[in-house]
């Protein structure tokens, strides 16, 4: 019965780079494929990259080559790796099992402006 929370998450300027972290209990990484999605008020929750349980990985278009997507399996902990932050990429960031949702963790905010 895995929960979720993120963190890493905090305010920054355009061109900067941070990265999020998300704490699984209940459950191994190696179980799931598990996703990082974003929300805002203006933007519908959308993936912004998955990882299987194999390491294989897959990015949206509008972020690919600016993030990156990790996990340490022995510590249940994923991350992502977001360089080159634009306003657009303001957003709630929060991490799940795409196959199959659990309840959303606190999700957190990464904020992007001069």
């Amino acid at each position: 019965q895995v929960q979720f929370v993120e963190s890493g998450g905090g305010s920054l300027q355009p061109g900067g780079s941070l990265r999020c972290s998300c704490a699984a209990s209940g459950s191994s990484f190696m179980t799931f494929r598990m996703a990082w999605y974003r929300q805002s008020p203006v933007k519908e929750r959308e993936y912004v990259a998955i990882i299987t349980t194999r390491g294989q990985t897959t990015y949206k278009d509008s972020v690919k080559g600016r993030v990156t997507i990790s996990k340490d399996d022995d510590k249940n902990m994923m991350y992502l790796q977001l360089t080159s932050l634009h306003a657009d990429d303001t957003a709630v960031y929060y991490c799940n099992a795409p196959t199959s949702i659990r309840q959303w963790g606190p999700g957190t905010q990464v904020t992007v402006s001069s």
